[in-house]
């Protein structure tokens, strides 16, 4: 039996503090950037700038990256579970979400060249109102806030979990 693809969202103090949202795609982490954060709420809709594809190990980096010229560098891992692709077509992905925060069917939707909206399916994992950003900061592995994880750590020492996964995890190869 095979097993289904991963996702990981991971929450990054980089220029600007962003969600990664990650989708295994074979043997890379198609990502997108969402400034605020994913929603359980159907009505909210959230931008998702597309970024290079990451290889998998990097969405298994939960600590602080050295050298960051902004912020502070610190990545938590915000929620990880399985993910089934329902579509994937150009301009359109869909797909539902198995983890421990996200559940349910979620798109992400093309509406200009690099911007994108996603957006929570109207389902039973729906939460209209809800706000689990919010709810719910902390990493799934490590139960720290990146506050946290940030005050934990000396500047220019990272951790990673699990795999030996290098901070800097992007695919060079990959198309933009």
């Amino acid at each position: 039996m095979t097993a289904l693809p991963r996702f990981v969202v991971q929450l990054h103090d980089a220029t600007t503090l962003h969600f990664d949202l990650r989708l295994q795609a074979g043997e890379v982490l198609r990502s997108w950037a969402v400034p605020k954060g994913p929603s359980l709420d159907p009505g909210v809709r959230r931008l998702a700038v597309p970024v290079e594809d990451h290889t998998l190990a990097a969405g298994e980096f939960e600590g602080v990256h050295e050298g960051q010229s902004r912020g502070s560098g610190a990545v938590i891992i915000w929620d990880e579970g399985t993910a089934k692709m329902v579509r994937d077509e150009p301009g359109h992905v869909s797909f539902v979400l198995h983890g421990r925060k996200l559940s349910g069917g979620f798109a992400l939707t093309r509406t200009g060249e690099r911007r994108w909206i996603l957006v929570k399916v109207r389902d039973e994992a729906a939460r209209p109102g809800s706000d689990i950003v919010t709810e719910q900061p902390a990493s799934v592995r490590s139960g720290r806030t990146w506050q946290e994880l940030r005050a934990s750590r000396k500047p220019g020492i990272s951790e990673a979990n699990g795999g030996g996964a290098q901070p800097d995890g992007r695919n060079s190869q990959a198309p933009e």
